[in-house]
């Protein structure tokens, strides 16, 4: 894993940091005789593609939280979601939706500048590799590898920043700026429709070289990303765009081979690949990002202050729904299993039987203990190291569900979700025998329940279309009352960040918001 630091390194300073002179985003890939010097073989851009994997691990902006991927997880899909529930009022406007016009504010830099600096060096591999000296076969998964890292920041940016498809006039609303070569000057937004079909081509061309090039990474290194992260990548990409057919085909081929995991490997932690996990973000206790990780503000088990002081819960409504038989209604405090009562306003517990229940599964000391608190993810080491996963098989078979029910296949949706719920031992007295709309809202239910605190939850609500709806502790529900929110998906900016003003001020074709 030595070689994931020191390309770093390699990236970002010899091949992107003085590419361009409005160099605000720092992510146009140069044609200098650096990057020629990177991509002299194969052996040299595989270090730039491990590159790409570690942009995803690192700190950004000279602010400590913001952590790569794991930021958009915690920050834009668990914080604002409606089922994780944690006790910051003082992080009112970010979780109740109130930053998506504020486009001066870092939180809506943010997720433009990260995704945009991996498709800026992307575009450097994608350019380039061709003329690096190395068998073929080497070159076309090396191109199919970053091609996929490009399609998967557009496809976050998209959700992000562009309006959700079923109010986009089938796409006619505006898109991202499609930064695709070694250009850094003023550049108009795609349209939503144009931003889809670049995702869609660069996955048809990632998928059949990584055909062509007849090479599967080991399997040990999860963290690689391959033809069926690029399956994945698809699927959920074609979910969001209501492309159905795409959905289905790519979700069941994403899933092959990834069998689901067994009751034991769910309760594990989270924080270690297995069977199903399809592409995952690597994480070691020699590359922490100490208390700025992922895993140091939601791991159960972490000593960072963010999880001592605010652990994170999963919001009432939802953990009703959790059948008894279901092991995953285990990986939450059940008020139900102790007497003494908690906090009515907060949720806290001070009763020291709970608090000595909570600490035998493994809680610092010192951390505090709140009704439905989570035991589902924890860190492999302190105070947050822990791989994290960005696909699995199982969003795969919810995507699959999801995908049948709207194609009007109910017995397929049905199957789908008792493959994932009783066939994989996650519940072994699941059944499925709705149809309609309430077909619908059990699929939307398990994809809460299944994909709990890995950054959907606010991503699935959005492209629904559904409403925010949160209620507070003295309504029956278990968000603190700053957070305890209505609204619905016209309101706020119909949930779409505004394209940030460094942007704007740097592209002068870039058309401001709204749509």
């Amino acid at each position: 894993m030595k070689q994931k630091i020191s390309i770093i390194s390699i990236m970002i300073i010899s091949l992107i940091a003085v590419s361009c002179s409005k160099d605000y985003l720092n992510t146009s890939p140069t044609s200098s005789t650096g990057s020629k010097t990177i991509f002299k073989t194969t052996d040299e851009a595989k270090l730039a593609v491990n590159g790409l994997a570690n942009l995803m691990s690192i700190q950004y902006l000279s602010t400590s939280g913001f952590n790569g991927e794991g930021t958009i997880k915690m920050y834009y899909g668990n914080y604002p979601g409606a089922h994780f529930t944690v006790n910051l009022s003082g992080w009112a406007p970010i979780i109740n939706s109130d930053y998506f016009q504020n486009l001066d504010a870092i939180y809506d830099y943010y997720p433009w500048y990260y995704y945009n600096n991996i498709i800026g060096n992307a575009n450097a591999i994608i350019i380039n590799i061709d003329n690096a000296s190395g068998p073929d076969s080497e070159k076309k998964y090396i191109k199919a590898q970053a091609l996929s890292y490009r399609a998967y920041s557009f496809m976050m940016l998209s959700q992000l920043y562009c309006l959700r498809w079923s109010d986009s006039n089938n796409g006619a609303s505006l898109g991202l700026v499609l930064r695709i070569d070694a250009s850094d000057g003023d550049m108009k937004r795609s349209t939503l429709a144009e931003t889809y079909k670049r995702i869609y081509d660069d996955l048809d061309e990632a998928i059949k070289l990584f055909t062509e090039s007849q090479i599967h990474r080991d399997a040990s290194l999860n963290y690689v990303i391959d033809i069926e992260a690029a399956y994945a990548i698809y699927a959920r990409a074609a979910i969001t765009r209501q492309d159905y057919p795409k959905a289905e085909e790519m979700a069941i081929k994403a899933r092959n081979g990834y069998p689901l995991m067994n009751e034991t490997e769910y309760k594990a932690g989270f924080a270690n690949p297995n069977s199903e996990w399809i592409w995952s973000v690597w994480g070691s206790s020699d590359e922490t990002l100490y208390y700025f990780s992922y895993f140091a503000y939601i791991a159960y088990n972490s000593s960072a202050s963010a999880v001592r002081t605010f652990p994170k819960c999963i919001s009432k409504e939802l953990f009703d729904k959790i059948p008894d038989t279901d092991i995953r209604k285990s990986l939450f405090l059940n008020p139900a299993d102790y007497t003494p009562s908690y906090n009515i306003n907060t949720g806290q517990y001070s009763d020291a039987s709970v608090v000595a229940a909570a600490r035998a599964k493994g809680t610092d000391p010192s951390a505090a203990i709140y009704a439905y608190m989570q035991f589902k993810i924890k860190c492999n080491d302190q105070p947050g190291v822990g791989h994290m996963s960005i696909f699995r098989s199982s969003e795969m078979y919810l995507i699959e569900a999801e995908a049948k029910y709207f194609q009007n296949n109910i017995s397929g949706a049905q199957n789908a979700l008792i493959d994932l719920n009783k066939n994989s031992g996650r519940d072994n007295s699941y059944t499925c025998t709705k149809t309609g709309n309430e077909l619908l809202n059990e699929i939307k239910t398990y994809r809460g329940i299944e994909l709990w605190g890995e950054g959907f939850d606010w991503f699935d609500v959005k492209r629904w279309g559904d409403s925010m709806t949160r209620k507070s502790f003295a309504a029956g529900g278990s968000f603190i009352s700053a957070l305890a929110v209505s609204f619905g998906p016209q309101e706020k900016n119909k949930w779409t960040w505004f394209i940030p003003s460094r942007e704007i001020n740097y592209n002068k074709l870039a058309e401001q918001n709204n749509y």
